[in-house]
């Protein structure tokens, strides 16, 4: 298997993505430790594709409310980013 830094895949997305294509699985990684791999998809009939159920442009300008949870999600974030 191939291994492939994230900034060598950038600049050769399409190259790598040949290779996959034509079978080869590569290992992308981030300061050499692996973070994804992209390997070639199964034969078209064997993924299933299964139509919406309704169409996106029902669907498109839905606005959700506020989830008026008891907890501010900046507080959230900023925890998070410390904890790092």
């Amino acid at each position: 298997m191939k291994r492939v830094g994230v900034a060598e895949l950038k600049d050769q997305l399409s190259r790598h993505l040949r290779a996959v294509e034509a079978g080869e699985e590569i290992e992308v990684t981030d300061r050499n430790r692996p973070i994804a791999r992209i390997v070639p998809v199964r034969a078209a009939s064997e993924v299933p594709i299964i139509p919406p159920s309704r169409p996106f442009s029902e669907i498109r300008n839905k606005v959700y409310p506020p989830a008026n949870w008891p907890v501010d999600s900046l507080q959230l974030l900023l925890e998070d980013r410390r904890k790092r």
